[in-house]
């Protein structure tokens, strides 16, 4: 018994020393793990705080979207103030009666591509023309009311406008133009004007050659025959524009889609556009004898906005 008494005695303090070594660690984790470990108030109040800083983060993302779109809508009304008060903007004329049953459905059409509301005006010059500008405000001349020969003619020209705007195209290229910067900006702010107004001017003086490029202007062809077809209006109208155009006087040429004079090329990006969406295009069509005549009251009467 006394050969083991020994063994025994230090078995047991080792098992003692174990015991308490076990019992110093748990409490060593323990402490340690209400100190890294959060508690359920702690994870609540940081999951609160996460929550409050993402709809402050998508906030700013609306509120700067919301402020370039200001500045869209801005532009636009600082142009149509300027044709305003150069009496340009025709406020009522039998022309209306022509136009509007043609872009009702275009503006309905167009509508959920961008976001503020799409509005037309007839405006009074000599040359066969029409414009958007930023904001939605899309100008037809009257004198195109006389040119186009038939309602997709004029409705494939109208759709083309119409997505120069839901590109953005306009403002963009306003900016990259005039190369106006911040502090350039700023500094006319404190002048008078606001950027939207340094903006509006600066395309005053060039809606009639605004100079798209050509990928900007086949862009706004192809957007602009996507609405043709959800209105309804034979997309090919365009196309017989265009193709009326090489074999035509350059003078007798709308401006707005003289720019680029290489029609063939967008005939062929159209009809290219067509054959890759026959779900879409292939109901239409395709022959220039099946158009609807388009025609208007000579010299018809109009009352100028004052």
């Amino acid at each position: 018994m006394s050969t083991f008494t020994p063994i025994r005695s230090l078995l047991l303090n080792r098992y003692l020393l174990l015991q308490t070594w076990v019992v110093v660690c748990m409490a060593i984790v323990g402490c340690s793990s209400q100190q890294q470990t959060p508690t359920q108030e702690q994870k609540q109040q940081g999951q609160a705080q996460q929550e409050q800083s993402q709809p402050a983060q998508t906030q700013q993302v609306e509120n700067q979207q919301a402020q370039d779109q200001d500045e869209e809508v801005q532009m636009g009304q600082e142009v149509f103030n300027e044709l305003k008060a150069k009496g340009e903007i025709i406020e009522s004329s039998p022309l209306y009666d022509q136009l509007k049953p043609i872009v009702d459905p275009i503006a309905q059409a167009a509508q959920p591509r961008y976001n503020h509301p799409f509005k037309f005006y007839l405006v009074h010059e000599t040359q066969p023309n029409a414009f958007a500008t930023p904001g939605g405000n899309v100008y037809v001349v009257d004198s195109l009311m006389y040119f186009v020969k038939n309602k997709e003619q004029l409705a494939g020209t109208l759709c083309h406008e119409v997505s120069h705007t839901i590109h953005h195209d306009t403002m963009e290229l306003m900016e990259k133009r005039e190369k106006i910067k911040e502090r350039e900006i700023g500094a006319a702010v404190l002048m008078g004007p606001t950027r939207a107004h340094l903006l509006a001017i600066a395309l005053l003086g060039k809606l009639h050659s605004l100079g798209y490029s050509r990928d900007v202007e086949s862009r706004a062809d192809l957007t602009g025959s996507d609405v043709c077809a959800q209105t309804g209006y034979n997309p090919w109208g365009l196309v017989w524009l265009f193709q009326e155009f090489k074999d035509a006087n350059p003078n007798e040429i709308p401006q707005i889609l003289s720019d680029h004079p290489d029609d063939q090329n967008r005939i062929d990006a159209l009809e290219r556009h067509f054959r890759q969406n026959p779900s879409v295009f292939g109901k239409f069509n395709t022959d220039p004898k099946s158009a609807t005549p388009f025609a208007v009251p000579k010299n018809a009467q109009e009352v100028f906005l004052r």
